[in-house]
């Protein structure tokens, strides 16, 4: 395993870490592959799950090496009826944080994260409702070793970044996000990579979601380049980009698992993704890149946004619904007016899109 520093702290930290939004299976077998990444040195865990079933599962692989385990927890993730939940109520994270602490027997988190804050309606809640000055708290007695955030929006964390706080940041990394030829997620290319490079200038570390973007990225079907790329090349991406310190692939068995860790013996050939510069505009032309150059839209809709959330949702991302439930509005409130597919620079149909969209979420 290679490893790199917490500027902020000098913790060594697995360049592949272990992401567990998709870990399925028995508790016998999500238990075996946890252990399998432990004693193949990756000792940095997401413990956001798509279910509750998987923390069963942590407490039995991580008993008597709580030492060798760096904890990245979601202040905002909920598991009410076993199932994975979104929350800025204070009084329900706080009972969901005390009992990860005691199911996994354990009194702190290496790393305390506010969950997915996207905008900034949501991160007034953050910082003035309660929960930043909660886990500020804890940080002062040691419950949380080190405060952080996960986002996807790089205007919301240059903000969270400007309190001087963070020691880590959870942000949606890959070829596709960072696509060099217009723009794609959320946030322009050159926003992307500056925030990247501040992070880097602050020591504050980044551990990289959605390295594939969902999944897109490894089949030439989905691929907004109309070409696949490989497990290997999506990590090397990342793992090139200020500040990064680790990848978090999404793994649902061992399989999974031991693809992810073929990064490690891969060669230098296998790992060079300078593929990625033969990409053209083109090639995303009929495809939604997020770009939102169809804003403002007449109705108030993030296009780009619910356009994503379905991406990922189709990918198997089982949080994807989630994110989409809580934007302020949806593809069921599109207005059909045509303004969006006349400024498009991809010619998408987003009207028939949006019906499609709205139809999946069953609105």
């Amino acid at each position: 395993m290679e490893y790199r520093i917490l500027p902020h702290g000098g913790e060594q930290i697995s360049v592949i870490g272990l992401g567990s939004s998709s870990i399925t299976g028995t508790e016998q077998e999500m238990t075996a592959v946890l252990e399998a990444a432990l004693q193949n040195g990756v000792n940095y865990f997401d413990m956001a799950p798509s279910e509750r079933a998987p923390f069963a599962a942590y407490a039995k692989a991580f008993a008597g090496r709580r030492d060798e385990i760096i904890t990245q927890m979601h202040f905002g993730a909920i598991y009410k009826g076993g199932k994975y939940g979104w929350t800025r109520k204070l009084s329900e994270i706080k009972e969901q944080f005390e009992w990860e602490l005691n199911h996994l027997n354990t009194d702190y988190t290496d790393i305390g994260f506010v969950h997915c804050t996207d905008d900034l309606e949501d991160l007034e809640v953050v910082m003035n409702g309660g929960l930043w000055d909660y886990m500020k708290g804890l940080k002062d007695e040691g419950k949380i070793r080190h405060l952080g955030f996960s986002s996807h929006n790089p205007e919301v964390a240059r903000r969270i970044l400007d309190t001087g706080l963070v020691d880590m940041m959870m942000f949606s990394i890959n070829p596709a996000y960072d696509y060099r030829k217009g723009s794609y997620a959320i946030g322009e290319v050159a926003e992307r990579a500056a925030l990247y490079r501040e992070c880097e200038r602050m020591g504050v570390g980044i551990s990289v979601m959605k390295p594939f973007a969902g999944g897109q990225l490894l089949d030439a079907k989905t691929s907004l380049f109309k070409r696949a790329l490989t497990h290997v090349q999506c990590f090397q991406y990342a793992l090139d980009r200020p500040a990064v310190l680790t990848v978090l692939p999404g793994v649902r068995n061992m399989a999974d698992l031991q693809t992810a860790l073929g990064y490690l013996t891969a060669t230098p050939e296998e790992r060079d993704y300078s593929i990625i510069g033969e990409f053209t505009p083109q090639d995303a032309d009929g495809i939604c890149v997020y770009c939102n150059h169809c804003q403002p839209c007449p109705k108030g809709l993030d296009v780009g946004l619910i356009n994503k959330y379905y991406d990922l949702a189709l990918a198997g991302d089982e949080m994807a619904a989630g994110h989409y439930q809580k934007l302020p509005l949806h593809a069921s409130d599109c207005a059909r007016c045509g303004h969006c597919e006349s400024r498009c620079p991809f010619h998408v149909k987003q009207e028939a899109r949006m019906r499609e969209i709205a139809q999946y979420f069953n609105q």
